[in-house]
């Protein structure tokens, strides 16, 4: 089964308009934006929207801590769990008492939650007609089989590396897409370990 369609239920990605291709300056510019926001950034919670295909949304709260370490707590009514320890991406249905689970680094997310990102490297700028959004596509040229992340900001000052994080969108190789919308991001702030164990389902009997 494959890491989106256990994640995000088909979910749908954000909408990118096209933009003419900026100059090569400007593209570099915006990368070492990127690579200082991701570089300035330690912990990060927020509230979070997913939203499927069919037009359903599952909401609920984000902690991260890098690196490799992330918590999606589902609001009540979705009795699932998405979490990172360090090394494992797992995700646990407790109506049906299964859990599956990925290597991080092996996942569309390895490089928002990479120890040391290499952005220059991984990623390009996805054009944009709008100057307050950047938008980047990042995909390991070495690892091209775990994936692709696209990163939404918005330019702001008062952000780390002067961008806010507005959402993701993850596409696996299988091309299924993942999307996640972020609102009241907070930076830096106190993350405990605890947020990224979780307890262990009970398989249910036929």
């Amino acid at each position: 089964m494959s890491f989106a369609n256990v994640f995000a239920r088909a979910l749908v990605p954000m909408a990118l308009i096209a933009a003419p291709t900026a100059a090569p300056a400007a593209v570099s510019a915006d990368l070492a934006k990127v690579q200082s926001h991701l570089n300035s950034v330690s912990t990060m919670t927020g509230n979070f929207v997913q939203t499927d295909a069919k037009g359903r949304s599952l909401r609920g709260t984000l902690q991260l801590k890098r690196p490799g370490r992330i918590r999606f707590e589902y609001a009540r009514g979705a009795n699932m769990l998405m979490v990172a320890n360090g090394t494992q991406l797992t995700f646990i249905d407790y109506d049906v008492g299964q859990k599956s689970s990925w290597a991080v680094n092996k996942t569309p997310l390895g490089l928002l939650l990479a120890a040391k990102p290499d952005v220059r490297r991984v990623a390009t700028i996805v054009p944009d007609k709008d100057p307050r959004v950047l938008v980047v596509r990042a995909r390991d040229p070495a690892r091209q089989q775990y994936g692709t992340l696209i990163l939404a900001f918005i330019h702001s000052s008062s952000a780390p590396g002067g961008l806010q994080l507005y959402g993701w969108t993850a596409i696996d190789p299988q091309n299924k897409k993942t999307t996640v919308k972020l609102s009241n991001v907070r930076y830096n702030v106190g993350v405990p370990e605890s947020a990224f164990r979780y307890v262990e389902p009970k398989k249910r009997g036929r």
